[in-house]
């Protein structure tokens, strides 16, 4: 802030104040958005989106399990310092992974992005269009998969990278999904 000398005492405190002002809200602005990007990644949003895949097709509901989780948080975590590199954990469940910069990406970006490989499946013969991927798809809706945990980091790179993990795991060969 400039002050020069012929201002006055009242006119500086003025604009001290509306500086104050002006930086108090900058900062809950700034909480805010911190907390809706928060909101757009709780496990009722990766579940309502998993849900909702599922109910199109007739299948039941998945719930949240925090020992699903915990594996999720715990790979996600480890992703950090490989900049959100896409590589599946190897882990006891059904897994699903999600990367991409640029934007702030959601759980419901991530699970969208693996239903939207609906159209690359073909239910009568249980196997993906020629040269496509349908795995993902499959797994959300793979009907013996109950149990849900998901984790989102920002990598340090600035990207994001989403896994969700499915309790028991799906695309088990030869078996339909639902």
């Amino acid at each position: 802030m400039l002050i020069s000398a012929k201002q006055s005492i009242p006119t500086i405190a003025k604009k001290m104040a509306f500086s104050s002002l002006a930086l108090a809200l900058m900062c809950v602005m700034g909480l805010a958005l911190a907390h809706l990007t928060q909101a757009q990644n709780s496990p009722q949003d990766f579940l309502a989106a998993h849900n909702a895949a599922r109910a199109q097709v007739g299948v039941g509901p998945m719930t949240w399990d925090p020992s699903v989780e915990a594996f999720a948080r715990n790979y996600a975590n480890q992703r950090i310092i490989a900049n959100c590199q896409l590589a599946h954990s190897g882990g006891p469940y059904g897994e699903n992974i999600f990367g991409g910069s640029g934007a702030e990406f959601t759980a419901t970006d991530a699970v969208n992005s693996w239903v939207g490989e609906k159209q690359d499946y073909n239910y009568d013969t249980n196997t993906c269009a020629s040269g496509k991927e349908c795995r993902h798809y499959t797994q959300v809706v793979w009907r013996n998969s109950v149990r849900l945990g998901c984790a989102r980091v920002k990598c340090n790179s600035g990207a994001i990278f989403i896994t969700c993990n499915y309790d028991p795991r799906g695309n088990i060969n030869g078996q339909k999904p639902y």
